[in-house]
């Protein structure tokens, strides 16, 4: 079967946040929206199937997750990224922005450092401050030739040897700039965090949609190590676009940690599952590779038409080209442009709602968050509407 993704939905007045959020978050309502990180392609026929023909039952109550729940992720996790979970290392997470506010809450006291490696998604420096957490920076390096980035495990050692932090937040892949981490520097990674005593968060919530012929590393399975100084979360949400049914979970290795995280989720009622969420995430794991499969080399087409657009027309800004998810961070330095000035281009001149880089922490000055997942007509209006306003600057900055 062939997916229509250049089909075009109107999510206006659905209560959709990329839509109907746009007056409250820029101040106006016109805007091409290309910013909250969920899909504008129709959710997999399949998930929808599953979903009304549970809803079509006449009671609504009171539920427990089928065994098939469980299975379908667990089988999911195998094939896809050949990574193998116990069943008693799983727990349901009624989304991973609320799971790691719950580590925090659970491992970590008001006034404890938490590490994060800007620029990064923007909840991971929000959640900390907002629970009396300090954060701690350890900043991505940039490759000047490439633009892409890699991780200062040097500078990681220093920063738990300095700063003794309870935590690190981990994006795996990262969120913006689409890094699918070697398999080596996660190892690393936890070997330093072991050392220090420091429990590693992976937000693994991208990892379904690695890009070409990169291969995504869950963190826990890239050495006994990681598998033992983590929790990790994961969700069908992002690949299958249904982020609006909480439909996350996490893996927990070590069982100290285990015991402790399940035990804080049992106490507060936060780990039980929803009839919804089970019946659209097995239907996800188990009935959509196809869907997958298609929307991965669509999203792929579209990394192309981005890059190969802004080469041509707009070298003031160069896209970061993602390895994996469907979220392009725009290099936006060479317009000359500060911050104000910046985002007025976008969204007074262009018409255009975008992440602000600076909302992602130091290093995210200059650049933007464009999310490509919408019909390619739809990002060819975009890009036009971007030309034409750089056009409109001194003819130094277009």
């Amino acid at each position: 079967m062939r997916y229509d993704f250049d089909k075009i939905v109107d999510r206006r007045g659905s209560g959709a946040i990329m839509t109907d959020c746009l007056k409250e978050r820029y101040g106006r309502e016109d805007l091409l929206p290309l910013w909250i990180a969920d899909m504008n392609f129709e959710t997999p026929e399949p998930v929808r199937q599953a979903l009304e023909q549970r809803l079509a039952h006449q009671v609504y109550g009171y539920s427990v997750a089928p065994e098939t729940y469980w299975e379908a992720i667990r089988s999911w996790e195998r094939r896809i990224h050949g990574w193998e979970i116990a069943r008693e290392t799983l727990s349901f997470i009624p989304g991973i922005v609320r799971g790691i506010a719950f580590v925090l809450q659970c491992f970590t006291q008001p006034g404890d450092k938490v590490v994060v490696q800007p620029p990064v998604y923007m909840p991971f420096l929000n959640l900390p401050r907002a629970n009396y957490r300090k954060l701690v920076y350890n900043h991505l390096l940039i490759n000047r030739e490439t633009g892409g980035y890699s991780m200062d495990l040097a500078g990681l050692d220093r920063v738990c040897r300095e700063e003794k932090p309870k935590v690190l937040i981990l994006s795996n892949p990262h969120n913006p700039a689409g890094v699918v981490w070697p398999a080596e520097d996660l190892a690393r990674l936890a070997e330093i965090c072991r050392r220090h005593g420091v429990i590693v968060i992976s937000d693994e919530i991208h990892a379904d949609m690695a890009l070409g012929n990169h291969i995504h590393h869950p963190f826990p399975s890239v050495s006994p190590v990681a598998a033992d100084v983590s929790i990790t979360f994961a969700a069908p949400s992002k690949t299958f676009n249904i982020p609006g049914i909480v439909s996350s979970f996490c893996v927990v290795t070590n069982p100290k940690i285990r015991e402790k995280f399940f035990r804080y989720l049992e106490a507060n009622e936060l780990n039980g599952t929803m009839f919804l969420s089970t019946a659209a995430t097995e239907a996800a794991y188990t009935r959509c590779d196809e869907w997958r499969r298609q929307m991965l080399a669509y999203v792929e087409g579209n990394v192309d038409f981005v890059c190969d657009y802004l080469e041509r027309h707009i070298p003031g800004i160069v896209a970061v080209r993602p390895e994996a998810s469907f979220l392009v961070w725009l290099d936006c330095r060479g317009l000359g442009l500060g911050h104000d000035a910046l985002i007025d281009l976008f969204v007074n001149k262009a018409g255009l709602a975008l992440n602000d880089g600076e909302a992602f922490g130091p290093g995210g000055e200059g650049h933007m968050r464009m999310n490509i997942a919408c019909p390619r007509a739809v990002l060819a209006e975009a890009l036009g509407r971007l030309e034409k306003a750089v056009g409109s600057l001194k003819p130094s900055l277009a």
